[in-house]
């Protein structure tokens, strides 16, 4: 039976490395974070559902069974959802919802999955579904992403939200669609994530990059850029050399600290971190040098933009004893999205 009213949380995410890889079919490791967005959902009868963020003071109103799409901002993402949940066959009702978010917003910590997910979760509760499968939602989370909000994101950022555990990253395969679970022990290490400067024109740019890894997969005669060939890569003009060579290379940084972690091996973490800044920086254009003088000020062992890049945040590897970066949070691996 359809519940009277629900909640969900749904955490923004860290990705420890891989970056721009999911939708090249590649790997990565995110965690998810404590911070995130909740939304509360009861039920109404039909046919209006009312949304309010109140974060923002602001509300909407629109037809459940006819959403509309003469909206954007989170107001796209409540619309996107309802209809994309109904159009995957799930029931969807009438509902109040109350939105309001603890993650910041367009810093590359993932606020968007956040809301995504919390959205799709207590709408799919408050209509009586339980349990539904978590990868299926977070595919109706990214089609909403792409064609409501017009961000051509993968599947990392819904993945890493809605099936990630506590104390744990995932290794996500994004060719085979696995999600396994790594052990994230720090010790007295610690992760942190700091304020690197505002993104500027983030969205489009990063559809530019995605544009890019597939004109270069198609010039390489690859479905994706995960079976590309290095050499053959290597023989691209640019842009296309270039981002197909950072979609390799960070493949393989995401084994190596794989690998790292399960050893034990945290200090390993740094110079990884540093080679995947460099990456983006030199192979795929998205990040700049002042990360290097923000760690270099920090005294951070090693450090690299998140998300999208263009700006936002930085993760920084802190050592044992060293203190916080200054504005700076630390981060834990946390628990996935959950409903109560």
């Amino acid at each position: 039976m359809p519940a009277g009213s629900v909640t969900a949380f749904a955490p923004g995410r860290v990705n420890l490395i891989g970056e721009h890889t999911d939708y090249n079919g590649g790997l990565a490791l995110p965690f998810a974070i404590e911070r995130g967005v909740t939304v509360r959902a009861t039920a109404l009868p039909g046919p209006l559902t009312m949304a309010r963020a109140s974060d923002l003071r602001e509300t909407d109103t629109f037809d459940t069974w006819q959403p509309g799409r003469d909206a954007a901002g989170w107001r796209a993402f409540v619309r996107g959802t309802v209809a994309e949940l109904a159009a995957e066959g799930f029931p969807v009702r009438a509902a109040r919802l109350e939105i309001a978010g603890t993650v910041s917003r367009g810093g590359g910590l993932s606020s968007s999955a956040a809301l995504g997910g919390a959205l799709a979760l207590a709408l799919l509760a408050v209509a009586g579904v339980e349990d539904p499968d978590r990868r299926v939602v977070a595919r109706v989370c990214s089609r909403v992403e792409r064609e409501w909000v017009g961000a051509q994101t993968g599947l990392l950022d819904q993945y890493a939200s809605l099936l990630s555990r506590a104390g744990e990253a995932l290794r996500i395969d994004f060719a085979y669609d696995t999600a396994d679970a790594v052990p994230l022990e720090l010790g007295d290490w610690r992760l942190a994530v700091v304020a690197a400067g505002p993104r500027t024109n983030a969205a489009s740019r990063y559809n530019d990059r995605r544009r890019e890894c597939a004109e270069a997969s198609d010039r390489l005669g690859v479905h994706t850029l995960r079976w590309a060939d290095r050499d053959a890569a290597e023989a691209l003009q640019e842009p296309w050399r270039s981002r197909a060579l950072h979609v390799l290379s960070e493949n393989a940084r995401v084994e190596a600290t794989v690998e790292a972690l399960r050893a034990g091996d945290v200090a390993a973490l740094g110079p990884l971190l540093d080679a995947s800044h460099a990456s983006l920086r030199d192979d795929f254009d998205v990040s700049t040098t002042e990360v290097e003088a923000i760690r270099d000020r920090l005294g951070a062992t090693g450090a690299r933009l998140i998300g999208g890049g263009f700006g936002g945040h930085l993760l920084v590897l802190v050592e044992p004893g060293a203190p916080l970066p200054r504005g700076g949070f630390e981060v834990r691996p946390g628990p996935g999205a959950l409903v109560c």
